[in-house]
């Protein structure tokens, strides 16, 4: 079983980018649970998200509070919010910015970091306003390729399926995130690219 938890604000799509991925993920067979924290929410505060994904039925209902992967939709969490409270020594962290993997080198002792400017991306695409894009179809690209678990006819699928507004944007920012996410591996500054279309 692998578990991700998901870390962003309100309104940069965070549920919505952890239901794509289930849906992704569930398009590959596999079986899935995606659900939020529920909390105070209003735009711009912080915003929790978990997704469980096994070749098994899952049987666990509670929140993952030692996740295998955490995805970032705003890098000002970090450093403001123990995001990395529980993750498993050796595991992943997706972050979304404009830096380098090698730029977090805290990060990098007790994980594998990659990183895309799902910002940047989902601007030229116009989701979202300039002020708070929306994030979540190129957190989606980036996560595809930078697992190589989600294949580019599912993740187009799950965005057809959930999307209900600019599939063809949502569509070309998850392409475009797929050739633009950036790996290094846990203890290292070597970035290297990781597109897989």
């Amino acid at each position: 079983m692998r578990e991700l938890r998901l870390h962003g604000r309100g309104g940069q799509g965070t549920v919505i980018a952890s239901k794509l991925l289930a849906v992704a993920l569930f398009l590959e067979g596999r079986e899935v649970q995606s659900f939020p924290m529920f909390g105070v929410e209003r735009r711009g505060s912080p915003v929790t998200a978990f997704l469980r994904v096994d070749d098994e039925p899952l049987k666990l209902r509670c929140e993952i509070h030692e996740p295998d992967e955490l995805i970032v939709l705003d890098p000002t969490l970090i450093g403001t919010t123990d995001i990395t409270s529980g993750l498993k020594l050796g595991g992943r962290i997706l972050i979304n910015t404009e830096q380098a993997p090698g730029d977090f080198p805290d990060l990098l002792a007790r994980a594998h970091v990659s990183t895309v400017d799902a910002t940047g991306i989902a601007v030229r695409h116009g989701l979202g306003g300039k002020a708070q894009p929306i994030v979540n179809t190129a957190i989606l690209g980036a996560y595809a390729a930078d697992t190589g678990l989600i294949s580019v006819a599912n993740m187009i699928n799950a965005i057809k399926e959930e999307v209900p507004v600019q599939i063809d944007a949502n569509i070309a920012a998850a392409m475009e995130a797929m050739v633009a996410v950036r790996h290094a591996p846990m203890g290292s500054a070597d970035v290297r690219e990781v597109a897989r279309v």
